[in-house]
């Protein structure tokens, strides 16, 4: 007869596994990174994230903050008042409001292939996007409208760039003699 399978055998130890690199990203996966700065420099890890956001002023669960109102009969007029909330910390809450106040810089730009087109295009051709289509530097067979709409981006995107440029174009050329 066999024997019957062990069921408390010991457990064997696993050499393939590295136990310190589990560790880590146990801890990792239990304790994430909060990438606002505001919220971890105030966060304690004590508290739950419940409580951590209440006493920042700000809400864990929007549907229990401001919750969809149902409509009264008019007979029944209880009047139910939310529980206070007690904002310990509520510098958190005005540095993220600052922080969402200021204005956000744009920051595209085009390349230097996209800037060179454009100038030679509005150098030969002035506003004829019809004539920059057919013109032999237009390499991808860029539409009239396309063009137009990278000249405007080029404006956009470098409006001193772009003005410092049409001003050298309406400059008169001076003649040697």
């Amino acid at each position: 007869m066999p024997k019957t399978k062990q069921s408390k055998r010991r457990g064997k130890f696993d050499y393939n596994q590295d136990r310190k690199k589990l560790k880590k990203k146990f801890l990792k996966k239990c304790n994430p990174r909060i990438e606002n700065a505001q919220i971890r420099h105030a966060w304690d890890d004590k508290k739950s994230t419940a409580r951590n956001l209440q006493e920042m002023g700000l809400s864990f669960d929007p549907n229990r903050s401001l919750p969809i109102k149902k409509q009264k009969l008019l007979g029944n007029s209880k009047e139910t008042s939310a529980p206070a909330r007690i904002v310990t910390k509520p510098y958190v809450l005005n540095q993220l409001e600052e922080e969402a106040a200021r204005p956000e810089k744009d920051t595209k730009t085009l390349s230097s292939d996209l800037i060179e087109y454009a100038q030679y295009m509005i150098r030969e051709h002035k506003d004829n996007f019809k004539a920059m289509a057919r013109d032999e530097k237009n390499y991808y067979q860029d539409t009239p409208k396309q063009i137009k709409r990278k000249i405007n981006e080029y404006k956009r995107c470098h409006p001193q760039h772009y003005d410092a440029f049409i001003s050298s174009l309406a400059a008169p050329q001076p003649m040697d003699q």
